[in-house]
């Protein structure tokens, strides 16, 4: 869509598997399954066909742990069985795959695939990827500033030296802009710690359409509708 103005970076945060796997009389991790699906889909359609240049896709966040545990145990198998998917795409297409969030609390196997997908697509560059595993807008920050402050102990840098572009420094996409847009399916309207510091100036769109259903229609609408807004960052 040529006459389209992509934005660099957007933000996806992947709701309404469940409630689409409830609606069809399936478990949840059939909604989780058909919604791995669809982010390949967009990922693959994001590179051949469109500008942007970075995506975050929120996969599983710091509050998801409080699900049941079966179902956090379906997505960590469905994150591993979808990585070697992933590494398969990134061998045909120009994407670079990158995970934010605290690896801490997955399983040995599953950070080992997500090293091997970081490095097998390394050497990509016309689309970078980044997908939030325990990740946390509130966790990232927080790291950021224990960052700062380790390198204040050491004196390497001093406390009235310590600005925005310090912290900046530290964030988990610092190698990315912040986000131009955050699209949420699924009909919520809030954040859910997504994207927290990168968000400060992004355009929102929320849509009713679950993440299963969701097209690169529905990302073509959110990218219009991104168009239509203006953008004053604080100015007149």
């Amino acid at each position: 869509m040529s006459y389209l103005v992509w934005p660099e970076h957007i933000g996806i945060i992947m709701d309404g598997n469940g409630r689409w796997a409830k609606l069809r009389g399936l478990p949840r991790s059939a909604g989780h399954k058909e919604g791995a699906r669809v982010m390949e889909d967009i990922i693959v359609y994001a590179e051949k066909e469109t500008d942007i240049k970075f995506l975050t896709f929120y996969a599983f966040s710091t509050e998801n742990w409080s699900r049941p545990a079966d179902e956090i145990k379906s997505l960590m198998q469905l994150f591993e069985l979808h990585l070697d998917r992933l590494i398969a795409t990134t061998d045909k297409h120009d994407i670079v795959i990158k995970f934010i969030g605290d690896r801490s609390r997955l399983s040995d196997t599953l950070v080992e695939k997500m090293k091997k997908c970081e490095e097998k697509s390394g050497k990509n560059e016309k689309l970078t990827v980044y997908i939030a595993i325990n990740y946390g807008g509130r966790q990232e920050i927080a790291f950021a500033a224990r960052e700062v402050a380790k390198k204040v102990q050491h004196g390497e840098l001093l406390i009235d030296e310590i600005d925005e572009k310090t912290l900046e420094r530290e964030i988990f996409t610092k190698e990315s802009p912040h986000a131009d847009l955050i699209i949420r399916p699924s009909g919520e309207q809030r954040l859910s710690n997504f994207l927290l510091w990168q968000s400060a100036y992004s355009e929102f769109y929320f849509d009713g359409v679950l993440w299963p259903d969701f097209t690169k229609d529905d990302l073509i609408r959110a990218v219009t509708e991104f168009n239509k807004r203006n953008r004053r960052f604080g100015g007149i």
